[in-house]
């Protein structure tokens, strides 16, 4: 079966291009050397194909399909495709999606696509799935403004039936210098918690400079008394030009032990309790066209866990087919 599925995607994505209008049809890849530790490696991060374009004017598609994971997982059988999805602009500021999609959460480190990420949040390590089926309602007042409600499988699901989420989330801007990423979410897991997220992500932006703080809290919804439980990420970018980027990038997840239920199970499946993670690093992007399509990086970061130092030196670029 794997041996059809690239034919298919091509077939798929000539059809695409022969039927519908395109927005765009690009591979991007990311190969980076890489020193975990006293551990070195050299690695193929990501093989991602982007297909994007309308079949009427009011209903797009997208596919992005990713080729370094396995293409199939019993608990995921679509586990290579991080987003198949239809969106219907059924009224003047209003449209639904629905398909394989992100799941909705809140804040910029959430936000970021997989690819332009090098270290991470214990939380956003700890996932089970990043996109899962579900459908989204957007409703977008101004340009820059949009509200939307979402339900789709938890992120919390480990291949369980019957897991589910739903997020409110409101992605705007409060003043030119100030954008926002906030959402509220329920999201169950396979022991029913019904663990509560609410997820704040800022972006404060002056000339060349630009942080994003990202505020999350946690908590089951079947506590009767809980210790804190949550996550503070940071992310410092500074613009040198259009060619050259410095970034610094850190965080603290945190979680009371005592926040487990009466069989000694973790309310939260993500940050364990009695957890105290910290981590940070920083480093230089050089864009040498001006533009996304090359970008080589040079990133070090550790963390108090491992307290080791961790380095990567890599190279992404985009192949463009249509644009």
């Amino acid at each position: 079966m794997r041996k059809t599925i690239l034919p298919l995607l091509i077939l798929l994505a000539a059809a695409l291009t022969a039927h519908a209008q395109v927005e765009y049809v690009f591979m991007e890849t990311r190969v980076s050397g890489n020193l975990y530790g006293n551990k070195a490696s050299l690695s193929g991060d990501y093989l991602n194909l982007h297909v994007k374009g309308k079949i009427i004017p009011t209903l797009t598609y997208q596919l992005r399909q990713r080729f370094t994971k396995p293409f199939h997982d019993p608990k995921n059988p679509l586990n290579a495709t991080d987003i198949l999805t239809l969106t219907w602009d059924f009224a003047p500021k209003w449209s639904v999606n629905a398909g394989k999609l992100p799941i909705f959460i809140g804040g910029y480190e959430w936000d970021d696509a997989p690819i332009d990420l090098y270290y991470w949040s214990d939380f956003a390590d700890k996932i089970a799935q990043v996109y899962a089926l579900g459908g989204t309602l957007m409703f977008s007042p101004t340009k820059q403004q949009t509200l939307l409600f979402q339900f789709s499988s938890s992120l919390l699901h480990y291949g369980h039936p019957n897991v589910y989420n739903a997020s409110l989330g409101w992605m705007g801007q409060v003043a030119p210098w100030w954008k926002t990423i906030w959402g509220i979410n329920w999201m169950d897991d396979p022991h029913h918690h019904h663990m509560g997220y609410l997820s704040l992500g800022n972006r404060f932006e002056a000339g060349p400079a630009a942080l994003e703080l990202d505020l999350m809290y946690r908590r089951s919804f079947i506590q009767k008394s809980a210790g804190f439980d949550g996550s503070v990420v940071a992310r410092l970018e500074y613009r040198i030009n259009s060619q050259w980027v410095l970034s610094a990038k850190g965080g603290w997840d945190f979680n009371d032990a005592s926040n487990v239920d009466a069989d000694g199970i973790a309310y939260d499946l993500t940050v364990a309790p009695g957890s105290r993670y910290l981590f940070g690093g920083g480093g230089l992007e050089y864009f040498p066209l001006g533009n996304r399509n090359i970008r080589l990086h040079a990133i070090g970061w550790a963390d108090n866990r491992s307290r080791k130092l961790n380095l990567s030196l890599g190279l992404s670029f985009c192949l463009h087919i249509v644009k």
